[in-house]
């Protein structure tokens, strides 16, 4: 399973719409202040120390893959804040959560059927995952540009072994894969976040951390900047609005299960 390198410190200043997502999200929760808490995918930690702050007399543990998101969180020291860098593919924790939240990171992980299985063993009886993730229909202009831009003559060489780095699955297919796993109640919906970014410097900060990471990866450093501003000119081209906003579809899965 392939993991990505990001840049903690740029994701920070591009994720302003991933951190108003994910406090909303928190707001779903009923915290009584004493619960465990497990954070998937957590980033830059930003919201990871915001779950913490409601959970005085617990405590959250914030997760993530990337060496780089991880040293961004660890400079949050909080008593009851732990960041460990770990692939979410490889969780191994039983009866240990009241709650496992993730916002906008598991569209990363590509075999959901193996994710909930290993997170309904890692909560305790009665707690819950609170998950808000991309769907189907998400990014659809990024990923048009990007899916046109590996299959140029001048790159597409580079891509041979190429795998779509994201699952984004549609409402009915994440209800049926929830429905095998053996939750008490469980509650998914779909929600149509799509936004304009302010101007094309927004966006394309938001192109370069996180969208277009996976791609860079696999091309030679002579390529790579060639690459990034072909795809940025595109998007700008695609997106931009005659008052300098980019629109970009957002599609969200949002997944609520008690054990």
């Amino acid at each position: 399973m392939e993991i990505f390198e990001f840049d903690g410190q740029k994701y920070k200043q591009s994720s302003k719409h991933q951190k108003e997502w994910g406090k909303e999200l928190i707001s779903q929760l009923a915290l009584k202040g004493d619960e465990t808490i497990l954070d998937l995918g957590c980033g830059d930690g930003i919201l990871t120390e915001q779950l913490s702050s409601f959970v005085p007399n617990g405590k959250v543990i914030g997760i993530d893959a990337s060496t780089g998101m991880i040293e961004t969180a660890k400079e949050i020291k909080k008593i009851n804040l732990e960041f460990i860098q770990m692939d979410i593919n490889n969780l191994s924790f039983a009866d240990k959560f009241d709650i496992i939240f993730s916002n906008a990171a598991l569209h990363w992980i590509k075999d959901h059927n193996k994710l909930l299985r290993k997170a309904y063993k890692a909560l305790k009886t009665n707690g819950v995952i609170l998950w808000d993730f991309g769907a189907s229909g998400n990014c659809s202009n990024f990923f048009e540009v990007v899916q046109n831009k590996i299959k140029d003559e001048r790159y597409t060489q580079n891509f041979e072994n190429f795998e779509w780095p994201w699952y984004m699955p549609s409402l009915s297919e994440y209800e049926n894969l929830v429905s095998s796993i053996g939750f008490s109640d469980t509650s998914i919906s779909e929600i149509n976040r799509d936004r304009f970014f302010s101007d094309s410097s927004e966006m394309i900060k938001w192109i370069d951390q996180p969208s277009i990471v996976p791609f860079l990866q696999y091309l030679p450093d002579d390529l790579k900047n060639t690459f990034r501003q072909e795809v940025v000119e595109e998007m700008i081209k695609k997106t931009q609005q005659k008052d300098g906003s980019c629109f970009e579809t957002f599609r969200r899965i949002r997944v609520y299960a008690v054990k």
